[in-house]
């Protein structure tokens, strides 16, 4: 069997995990249920047109921390996060990092945090060992926000670099485990924003049984700057913000407002557990 791509020798330090980490947030109200401590990891394989931050696509760079530190930084901000709030793990893209990420959720587990994983998806493989790791994380996992870029695994590649089959494969092993998740989707003009390709996903999501909450997010520019100061071509440029009848329109598609269990919703509890 060839080696994992995914898997390589990771850093340690005093016998932990070293994870790349980019940026950390103490008070993320939009990274997963109630308000959130958010460790944005350093380290992404796709380059979404759209990306607001490429100055986390490179792996290996960041600032090196073990589980324990991240915690360390994470618990004096603790009485902000109530019963929903926790640690989210963002990119971008943590599952380049699995075993930092366990290592850190593990370590949740052990102070009663709730977990949240943020991820494209993109790593996503059964293959060995990677699958039996994920598989392991996830028993520390309380819920996932998952982006899909876009339903079409040719324009998928267009937008990202890769195709989508994978990602998809995700979120139907997720629907089965019943795994609470959030399905997030960036609106583009004129690319993620077709009505043929919005009720196509409006259409694929009602397959999955675990959405808890369904996401448009609308595409803005805030990211643009980085590109000039990083001397990469902005490859979006003069597309403008989606208009709130396009976005309405979306969530219409999608049909937004028929997922509401992030209301009720509490960490610890499976979907299939709710009898959803």
């Amino acid at each position: 069997m060839k080696a994992n791509p995914y898997i390589n020798p990771v850093p340690t330090k005093d016998g932990q995990v070293l994870g790349y980490v980019h940026s950390l947030e103490t008070f993320g109200a939009v990274d997963g249920p109630g308000i959130r401590f958010v460790a944005f990891m350093q380290g992404c394989n796709m380059r979404c047109k759209f990306c607001h931050n490429p100055d986390t696509w490179k792996k290996n760079v960041g600032t090196q921390m073990t589980a324990s530190e991240l915690l360390e930084k994470a618990l004096p901000y603790r009485a902000f996060w109530g019963e929903d709030g926790g640690i989210t793990l963002s990119g971008g893209e943590i599952l380049l990092q699995p075993e930092f990420a366990l290592e850190v959720f593990k370590q949740c587990k052990e102070h009663g945090i709730s977990t949240c994983l943020d991820t494209c998806g993109a790593p996503f493989t059964r293959r060995e060992p990677w699958f039996s790791l994920f598989n392991e994380l996830l028993e520390y996992t309380d819920i996932l926000l998952v982006d899909i870029k876009h339903i079409n695994s040719d324009e998928h590649k267009r937008l990202t670099g890769y195709p989508n089959e994978n990602i998809l494969d995700l979120c139907e092993y997720l629907s089965e485990l019943g795994k609470p998740v959030w399905i997030r989707h960036v609106l583009v003009p004129g690319i993620t924003d077709d009505d043929k390709y919005l009720k196509e996903l409006g259409k694929y999501i009602k397959t999955l049984k675990n959405v808890e909450k369904v996401e448009v997010l609308p595409y803005h520019t805030m990211g643009v700057r980085k590109y000039k100061e990083m001397g990469i071509k902005y490859r979006l440029e003069g597309v403008e913000p989606p208009t709130a009848d396009r976005i309405e329109n979306a969530e219409k598609l999608l049909c937004v407002a028929d997922y509401k269990g992030y209301l009720t919703w509490k960490p610890g509890i499976n979907t299939k557990e709710q009898g959803l």
